[in-house]
């Protein structure tokens, strides 16, 4: 009886929602005013990332093989330790300045291809290595001399959906700006449904930061949409956006299918403050959970969903990344209109 109760009780999250057309829609340039994104932007800006960097997905960095990033101009590898400990440090050996990230993991010592130095993530002839952390999720590692801030022991790392509970996947896309180029297009929700029309629909911003907000719990913005799943059929949620550090910002469901799950944007720089022609990778985690029974089927299926996951984020930022750079080549030419 209780599972024939429950199945009386089922509900599909999707609707069916025919929507406005593209044309028809409510223009939102008004309300997407250039001095309230800028503002948000700088109070962003303005808070303490401690000079921790994404650097990628957690599982991208295996057991037994190195993994080289570029972060801020600075060349680093990073690798696993005997007992699966992230370690990272300097990608070039300071032997002679062999790329490490092309060298073996022996037994969790990194040994240079080049002349058989090995490194254990300990420092080593001028070698020194970086602070590093893994979230589960993604991975991270501490650059001071790139960062330029008061360092902290770990990363401002977003709260999620507990450990096991949800499905993760994380999407990489590298554009040609920097990285508050990538957070501002995070602080306009308004260009939604008018440059994501294949993804959400009805988006309307319920809520948006104060003037002067009162501390950082209010600086956030609130927006009702429904995501697109197939011609008509949407999923309505309630989401929240918020910039918790500079190269950060996550948006969570507060409300609806799928609440509490996060899409967490990371803007890391890839070329020096200085360079001419700036590099930022945009990695993206995403973590769906739900509170439905079958969703264990989905957890189950992770594998095959990541992909898939994966492959619309990337759709999203194909398009979000000439958004960024649209930004930064006007503001490099001193023709940006905000």
């Amino acid at each position: 009886m209780a599972d024939g109760a429950d199945q009386a009780r089922w509900t599909s999250p999707l609707r069916r929602r025919r929507g406005p057309g593209w044309a028809e829609q409510t223009p939102t340039w008004r309300a997407a005013r250039p001095a309230l994104i800028a503002d948000t932007l700088k109070r962003a800006s303005a808070r303490p990332s401690g000079n921790w960097f994404v650097v990628g997905a957690s599982r991208e960095v295996r057991p037994g093989s190195p993994c080289g990033r570029t972060v801020g101009g600075v060349e680093v590898v990073l690798w696993r330790s005997r007992s699966g400990e992230l370690r990272a440090g300097p990608g070039a050996c300071p032997h002679l300045g062999a790329p490490l990230r092309d060298s073996r993991v022996v037994c969790g010592t990194l040994v240079c291809h080049w002349h058989g130095l090995a490194l254990d993530g300990s420092p080593f002839a001028g070698w020194q290595p970086y602070p590093a952390h893994d979230d589960g999720v993604l991975v991270w590692v501490r650059l001071d001399a790139v960062g330029g801030e008061e360092p902290t022991e770990r990363p401002l790392v977003p709260d999620r959906p507990a450990p096991g509970s949800g499905v993760d996947a994380v999407c990489t896309a590298v554009g040609r700006c920097e990285p508050q180029d990538v957070v501002a297009n995070r602080l306009d929700p308004w260009h939604g449904s008018w440059f994501h029309p294949y993804s959400f629909v009805d988006l309307t911003v319920v809520r948006e930061p104060p003037g002067e907000p009162e501390g950082d719990a209010d600086d956030a913005f609130e927006v009702d949409v429904s995501f697109r799943v197939a011609g008509r059929l949407v999923v309505p949620v309630r989401a929240e956006f918020t910039a918790p550090e500079p190269r950060t910002v996550v948006m969570r469901i507060t409300d609806g299918e799928g609440a509490t799950s996060v899409v967490e944007t990371h803007a890391t720089p890839l070329t020096a403050a200085d360079a001419v022609l700036p590099r930022t990778a945009v990695i993206e985690a995403v973590v769906a959970a739900s509170d439905r029974r079958g969703f264990a089927l989905a957890r189950a299926a992770a594998p095959v969903l990541r992909p898939l996951m994966r492959r619309t984020a990337g759709r999203l930022w194909r398009d979000d990344l000439a958004y960024a750079e649209r930004r930064w080549e006007l503001r490099s030419t001193g023709r940006f209109p905000g």
